[in-house]
């Protein structure tokens, strides 16, 4: 893949998601790639292997699993998405909107920082949960 700019090679990463191939994602990060989540639900790693490892099970656990790309904003090697997330989780439907930030190093990215909320998506997966924070809820 020839250069492309650091908002390109996000794009290409977030659509990369929607043919659920691990290897087509995993392409686009660095070998020393540092995949990290700052919501109390999600679980970094450090390696393009470490993470490509993971990749099966997260596509499995969110089916027809869609990012909607709402803005990409990049200075110089930096970039960062605003995004809504689409998939199924368990047969129900969840949207989850979220922020990246990024580290592009030529067509590859070396570092990601995920800000989602945790606590929409449990709202919609577990009624639980909806029942035991309603008198907090609108």
């Amino acid at each position: 893949m020839g250069f492309v700019t650091p908002a390109e090679v996000v794009a290409g990463y977030l659509a990369a998601f929607d043919d659920a191939d691990p290897d087509a994602i995993a392409r686009w990060v660095t070998h020393d790639f540092v995949n990290e989540h700052t919501a109390a639900l999600g679980g970094g790693c450090v390696g393009r292997d470490a993470y490509r490892s993971r990749l099966p099970g997260f596509l499995a656990m969110f089916a027809q699993l869609h990012y909607d790309v709402d803005e990409i904003v990049a200075d110089g090697d930096r970039s960062v998405a605003a995004y809504t997330m689409h998939a199924e989780f368990r047969g129900s439907p969840t949207t989850v909107r979220g922020v990246m930030r990024f580290v592009v190093h030529g067509d590859e990215i070396a570092h990601r920082t995920d800000y989602w909320d945790s606590l929409q998506f449990l709202l919609q997966v577990d009624p639980e949960v909806r029942t035991q924070l309603a008198h907090w809820l609108p």
